[in-house]
């Protein structure tokens, strides 16, 4: 996007801890086939958040599992770092918007590449799905190439 992306200034990183379901995203190499996809992020210290990824293939079952931190370096805004994936460096990764009760969130990267609805329940109720189309929308995505992550049993 060549749209300036902001990242949420009111962030609460202690609030944003936990398991999130992710119910959709915009294609990237390294989730090709994932279904069932959850982010579970944890404390480390008060500028780290340890992460893990999993992902599932259709019937449940765990397809692979990463792990690496994050380092809080502005409001809402974390550098990812994932020491098994050869790539150099650490991904930007900002929390466009989260609703009020922290169940919802808009995760993207300031170069509009990538990016991510996360929900703290598998299924997403309509009406917080559709503000978060308008969130990736409004930093200039395009909502055509978004994919809906398949549940799983």
């Amino acid at each position: 996007t060549d749209k300036a992306i902001s990242s949420a200034a009111l962030f609460d990183a202690t609030r944003y801890l936990g398991t999130w379901f992710e119910v959709a995203r915009y294609p990237v190499p390294f989730e090709k086939g994932c279904a069932g996809v959850t982010a579970e992020y944890g404390a480390v210290d008060a500028d780290t958040v340890s992460v893990r990824n999993t992902c599932r293939n259709l019937d449940g079952s765990v397809q692979s599992v990463i792990e690496g931190t994050a380092d809080i370096v502005g409001p809402g805004r974390l550098a990812v770092s994932f020491p098994t994936v050869p790539f150099a460096g650490a991904a930007d990764y900002w929390v466009l918007w989260v609703d009020e009760g922290y169940r919802t969130a808009v995760v993207g990267a300031p170069n509009g590449r990538s990016g991510w609805i996360l929900n703290r329940d598998p299924v997403i109720p309509a009406d917080r799905l559709a503000a978060a189309r308008d969130v990736l929308a409004f930093n200039g995505y395009d909502l055509s190439r978004l994919l809906t992550v398949p549940t799983v049993p």
